[in-house]
């Protein structure tokens, strides 16, 4: 990890999205003048993660006429960095965690940090096929991979609704479809779910709910407004292909944490999301926090990740004050970069606890 131009800090902080801009925020008003690292299309995504694939976000609290994702993401960081955090627009490439303080390093930095907090989030997998992208396709224009995120949305709403999907999270979000749509169409490869025999129960005995079994989707196609109108799906048992009219087509095929830089440093489940203690953002290393989707299966939403991030902080915080680890240390250790800027840090003044 020799690079010329090394940073110290007792709070480095990698991700780019709610989890990671709620603890900068916690952690820089704390007087600990993190250092995070945002990614350049680190997963293929911008900085700010999922977020920024979303259009109108209605369900964040403080915005009662919705927001836009891209927005949003802008004004966690524009407030990251009101308080004195140190961003980078740069990936990691490599962690080393086997002794503090800890490694992080990028192809332009490497920083020695007291503690570690992952916030790397999870992409929602998706089915490629003509008509499903974001450039020539309805990505955003009624394909989405979030229901729950998305769902509410007037444009799905009283019409016809496709979920791609076989497992319980397929299951979980048609069901919650059928508050909206006026039918739900799920849509599997095979001829029988792998979902739970309970959650099978539930949306096989959903009027609303039909099941297109032994199908895949080939191709997505508009109306004249350039949002989805319809799908056409081929039987994968006769071959026959058939139009299947829908104004709105979810992916539920599962998300996939950003967590394989790690290279098996933590302990992660099957899938790679990084294991915490319960009721905690504690992994198994001492010092080192997993916050966000990267260690969220079940919610994964904007909120929650937010309240991991605080939790994190907070706990990166009290680690550091058991320890008596010095605050406030993120000056680089070469002589180049004497001249930044102190960023203006702020009293902490009557900061939860």
């Amino acid at each position: 990890m020799g690079h010329s131009q090394t940073l110290t800090t007792p709070v480095c902080i990698i991700g780019s999205g709610p989890a990671a801009h709620t603890a900068a925020v916690y952690v820089a008003r704390a007087e600990l003048r993190p250092i995070l690292f945002e990614g350049w299309l680190a997963n293929g995504i911008a900085a700010g993660g999922q977020l920024t694939t979303t259009t109108d976000v209605e369900n964040f609290p403080g915005f009662p006429g919705g927001i836009m994702g891209g927005e949003l993401c802008d004004k966690f960081r524009a407030q990251s960095e009101r308080f004195g955090t140190r961003i980078f627009s740069e990936t990691v490439e490599e962690v080393d965690l086997s002794q503090r303080p800890f490694r992080v390093r990028t192809d332009d930095h490497q920083v020695e940090a007291d503690t570690l907090i992952i916030a790397t989030g999870a992409v929602a997998k998706r089915l490629e096929f003509k008509g499903s992208g974001e450039k020539d396709g309805f990505w955003n224009k009624g394909i989405s991979a979030c229901a729950v995120c998305d769902g509410a949305a007037p444009m799905f709403r009283k019409v016809p609704l496709a979920v791609i999907g076989g497992g319980d999270s397929a299951m979980e979000e048609a069901l919650f479809l059928t508050r909206y749509g006026s039918k739900v169409y799920i849509i599997h490869r095979r001829d029988e779910f792998r979902a739970s025999k309970i959650m099978q129960k539930r949306a096989l005995d959903n009027p609303k709910i039909d099941v297109l079994y032994s199908h895949a989707t080939l191709e997505a196609y508009g109306n004249e407004k350039g949002h989805l109108a319809g799908l056409t799906l081929q039987d994968l048992k006769t071959n026959e292909t058939k139009d299947l009219q829908v104004s709105g087509l979810f992916f539920a095929i599962g998300h996939e944490p950003a967590s394989k830089f790690l290279k098996g440093q933590l302990k992660t489940d099957a899938d790679g999301y990084v294991l915490t203690t319960p009721g905690s953002t504690k992994t198994n290393v001492d010092g080192v926090y997993a916050a966000g989707d990267v260690q969220d299966k079940k919610y994964r939403q904007a909120i929650t990740a937010a309240g991991t991030g605080c939790m994190a902080a907070l706990e990166a915080e009290h680690f550091l004050q058991e320890h008596e680890i010095q605050q406030g240390k993120s000056e680089p250790t070469t002589a180049e970069n004497e001249a930044l800027p102190d960023n203006g840090r702020v009293p902490l003044e009557h900061r939860p606890v």
